[in-house]
């Protein structure tokens, strides 16, 4: 058989080989899907779809399962997490691409995605001992005291200062996810061209005034990939919230107060699920994590479009 002839036939065994990968993660992409669904008819079709997601009671003894409480918790902290991590995760990427001198560089960013390989389990064994009595001492305490004396209406909005709900959770959901939205910043910063900096250095900028002008504009692309990127690790993140959020599913929730994720419900449920209807909500509630997750990844996905079409139309 001629050389040529075994090169043409390689080539085509090695894109089946790629076709089959590639449809084999939509596969089991879809097959999870699909096995959240089956698993959560029973729900879905006691409660309706809506009735599931806006239900605000959760109680396993008069089997009355509603999605909202655990899906509040998912989204105030998922939020707030990221709204405390997007300025450091940026400022991080910003300062060892364009300030930090050249030995510094690779050692800082190994030191920030090296918070990316820690087991969430240690984050919440950290959360426990360390930021949680922080939090409570520091924090809590004297701001529940000060709303006690000035600000009595405050004291149920704040809730019991313990250490343990959704401040802690939203702190330690902020650390973690800062390595995912520093890395891909990290990287786009680092891909903006030399020329249009030194551009504007000829043009008298100021090193700010090209990190605004210049280096922030051309990279937002990436900038908003590593955002929705920490999105997503919020949004699905169960061991250590699960160990430092309370684990309450009744609304209303506090500041200080215990509360409620999706994961963090599965996770703490699923085990004591006796009843076939309480089974099936908690993966009722996973199949709409699902959903939330595909919507996140669509809508970043039109946005990147968005600035891609803008880019070129430039």
């Amino acid at each position: 058989m001629p050389h040529w002839l075994y090169r043409k036939l390689g080539d085509r065994i090695f894109a089946w080989v790629v076709l089959l990968l590639a449809f084999g993660v939509v596969l089991a992409a879809l097959l999870v899907a699909w096995e959240l669904l089956r698993g959560g008819w029973l729900a879905f079709r006691t409660f309706g779809f809506w009735g599931f997601l806006t239900g605000r009671e959760w109680n396993a003894v008069s089997e009355r399962f509603g999605a909202w409480p655990p899906l509040l918790g998912t989204l105030l902290t998922s939020a707030a997490a990221l709204a405390l991590a997007f300025f450091p995760s940026l400022a991080a990427a910003i300062f060892s691409v364009e300030y930090a001198p050249r030995w510094l560089r690779e050692p800082l960013a190994f030191m920030v995605d090296l918070l990316a390989a820690l087991p969430s389990v240690v984050y919440g064994l950290w959360g426990i001992f360390v930021l949680a009595p922080l939090v409570r001492n520091v924090l809590e305490l004297p701001l529940f005291g000060w709303a006690a004396a000035q600000a009595p209406w405050l004291v149920p909005v704040l809730g019991p200062p313990t250490g343990i709900g959704l401040l802690s959770s939203v702190l330690v959901l902020a650390l973690m996810i800062v390595p995912y939205a520093s890395s891909l910043a990290r990287d786009a910063i680092a891909l903006v061209p030399r020329e249009q900096k030194e551009a504007m250095y000829a043009l008298g900028a100021t090193r700010w005034e090209v990190v605004r002008l210049v280096v922030v504009p051309y990279a937002r692309g990436g900038i908003f990939a590593g955002v929705v990127l920490a999105l997503a690790r919020a949004l699905g993140e169960t061991m250590a919230v699960t160990m430092l959020i309370g684990n309450s599913v009744q609304l209303p929730f506090t500041f200080f107060g215990p509360a409620a994720t999706m994961a963090s419900a599965i996770a703490n449920e699923f085990t004591e699920a006796t009843g076939d209807l309480h089974l099936s909500s908690l993966l009722a509630l996973g199949f709409v994590l699902l959903l939330i997750a595909l919507l996140t990844n669509l809508g970043a996905n039109l946005v990147l479009a968005h600035l891609r079409s803008r880019e070129v139309k430039r």
